[in-house]
């Protein structure tokens, strides 16, 4: 059975509902929004009318009216309604078909547009009933990103997130975007964001580093595309002595961790910093842990060569790690005699994954098994290459390399029908 077709007006970014709009309203049987829509729409006493908390009681209610004879639905919402919005749950529910959309100006362009700047670079994040990590984890990787907040995900727990770790960034907190007495603008470091109270509704959270918020003319929108190439060849960073992760050790570790944007990485023993650097040209946050002062310096200087931003903590694991964040994926590149208890809190911390480099044969069963203890299943390989090599008279040899055990666990993946009834 087919339903009538659910309209719905973007509203709230001070663009006033068009003819069509109040036409629509002054007839429905049927009006949904926020509180402050419904209360801006001037609706008619009797119109029926939805104050939108949980979205599938709502969804619910217009099922059962557009059933009935005659029902004229309207849905009201912020900006345009397809961008992080409700038109993605009435698709699923109803059939695009059944929706006739009518988009204002989305906040994140509003936001920006207040602000002079271009936005087809930005990542743009929805934090509105999630947990505020991936967009603080999109805001450390990424020079321009826009958070659509919420309750419990509002710039005080967005700054939080960023208080430490995220050196020269800029919140620039959008308020009540639209509303022409109660407006604001304001930029602060997070610092000075976490220590106030927000009560007003705010629209959209900029985190900007505003050394790099110009960028070149654009053909595709989003963040710039992934690296060209990764794995990169330890010429490309600075190092000690070849400590340093090596390409082919570092292409499968890669492959493992799976960094992506919104993830949180942590490269513990991190040497040169090599793993942290190619995970955050892949689009994550990246945390590299190293206990020498210059290896830090090093790090830092890594990330710097390779435009990215990689939190660099001096201190030996595992004490150091408690202060931060838990990660999706650790990459543990050294540990001596502390290794398994290191592999063992990283691996209770891990979200999804913990990969462990490893020259030494004995240390792979009790690898194996602070990895299987903490709930990861273990896997690994045994990694051997030989690299081409010029000799004179333009011939060429190969050099071996030193063997590297390269072990990982991943966390099971929870059952999509666990708990449902059978």
């Amino acid at each position: 059975m087919g339903t009538a077709p659910i309209r719905v007006f973007g509203t709230g970014t001070g663009q006033p509902l068009g003819s069509d709009a109040q036409d629509a309203l002054a007839a429905a049987t049927l009006v949904v929004g926020a509180r402050r829509h419904l209360e801006a729409a001037g609706l008619p006493e009797q119109v029926e009318r939805i104050v939108l908390g949980p979205l599938a009681p709502a969804l619910d209610r217009i099922a059962e009216h557009a059933h009935g004879g005659g029902a004229r639905v309207i849905v009201l919402a912020s900006g345009d309604p397809g961008f992080f919005g409700v038109v993605r749950a009435l698709a699923e529910r109803f059939g695009a078909s059944a929706l006739d959309v009518r988009p204002g100006s989305p906040s994140v362009a509003v936001a920006f547009a207040r602000l002079g700047l271009a936005w087809d670079d930005a990542v743009v994040v929805s934090a509105h009933g999630r947990d505020p990590r991936t967009a603080v984890n999109a805001c450390l990787a990424h020079p321009k990103v826009a958070v659509l907040t919420g309750p419990g995900a509002g710039p005080a727990e967005l700054a939080a997130g960023l208080v430490h770790g995220a050196e020269g960034r800029t919140l620039v907190v959008a308020t009540a975007l639209g509303d022409p007495e109660r407006e604001r603008i304001e930029r602060l470091t997070p610092a000075e964001a976490v220590a106030r109270d927000w009560p007003d509704p705010v629209s959209v959270v900029l985190c900007l580093d505003e050394s790099r918020v110009l960028s070149p003319v654009r053909t595709v929108a989003g963040p710039p595309a992934g690296p060209g190439g990764w794995a990169l060849d330890e010429r490309e960073f600075e190092h000690r002595d070849s400590m340093i992760t090596k390409f082919e050790v570092r292409a499968l570790a890669l492959a493992r961790l799976g960094p992506r944007t919104g993830d949180l990485v942590w490269d513990v023993g991190a040497g040169s910093g090599s793993v942290a650097v190619e995970c955050a040209r892949l689009g994550a946050a990246a945390v590299a842990v190293e206990k020498t002062p210059d290896g830090v310096e090093r790090i830092r200087a890594n990330a710097v060569a390779h435009a990215v931003h990689v939190r660099a903590v001096h201190g030996s694991a595992p004490a150091v790690l408690d202060a931060l964040p838990d990660p999706d994926a650790v990459f543990i590149g050294g540990g001596g005699r502390e290794l398994p208890a290191i592999v063992t809190a990283c691996a209770r911390r891990a979200r999804r994954s913990v990969v462990v480099a490893l020259a030494a044969l004995d240390r792979v069963p009790e690898v194996r098994a602070a990895l299987a203890g903490a709930g990861l299943v273990p896997e690994g390989v045994l990694l051997q290459s030989s690299r081409l090599a010029p000799l004179p008279g333009e011939v060429t040899r190969l050099t071996a390399t030193n063997p590297v055990f390269l072990l990982w666990g991943t966390r099971p993946a929870v059952r999509a029908s666990e708990g449902a009834t059978q």
